[in-house]
């Protein structure tokens, strides 16, 4: 119940300050487990892309942030759970399988962390291996704006036009080792935003022979 009542909020919030607009909100999948992989450069980008969506979704959020038992309380009503982003956490990666074969939607950030610059980064093996091991439709997104409604270091946000585009959803070679799909799976987000800034165009294909 939190989770929709704070979703409310957030909607209103992000409406009076940042204008946002949502483009392609009819790639996301109406039933069935789902990933959504983002580009990732301010603390807005999360709540903002659970607005956008639409459907519920769950998220990853590194484990230090569950050090403190009253934000651990609110990060988990927000569906949130922990990661440990510099090693191989297995039980995080249960745990996002598991939400997946729940039919629940999960967001994650392929590249692991926020990119102040803005510009693109390598993005991490644990998401290939998450797109292979659970088999449904993978959305890319691109948000745009955030970096300047919100940038690292900032505490009060700023009134700036942001962005969501959801692009459709990517077809995957599951014979591909973990890292080429993690990095096919970012190279769409990449193309998403070369090519669609305002409108939606869609995914492109991310297979390899």
């Amino acid at each position: 119940m939190m989770y929709y009542v704070c979703r409310f909020l957030f909607y209103l919030l992000f409406k009076i300050l940042f204008w946002f607009k949502v483009n392609g909100r009819e790639n996301i999948p109406r039933k069935g487990g789902f990933i959504i992989a983002s580009n990732h450069v301010s603390f807005a980008d999360p709540p903002l892309i659970g607005v956008a969506a639409g459907r519920s979704l769950r998220y990853m959020a590194r484990h230090d942030l569950f050090k403190n038992r009253f934000c651990a309380w609110v990060l988990r009503q927000w569906h949130v759970f922990p990661v440990k982003r510099d090693s191989a956490d297995l039980a995080a990666l249960k745990t996002a399988l598991q939400v997946l074969k729940n039919n629940e939607g999960l967001l994650l950030f392929p590249e692991g962390a926020r990119q102040a610059s803005g510009e693109f980064s390598k993005p991490q093996p644990g998401v290939g291996f998450i797109a292979r091991k659970s088999n449904v439709p993978i959305i890319p997104v691109f948000i745009s704006g955030t970096e300047k409604a919100l940038p690292p270091g900032e505490k009060n946000p700023r009134m700036v036009h942001v962005t969501v585009t959801f692009g459709r959803a990517i077809k995957i070679d599951k014979n591909m080792p973990y890292e080429a799909i993690a990095q096919a799976i970012m190279d769409n987000i990449k193309e998403l935003a070369q090519s669609t800034k305002i409108s939606c165009k869609g995914g492109v294909l991310a297979t390899q022979k």
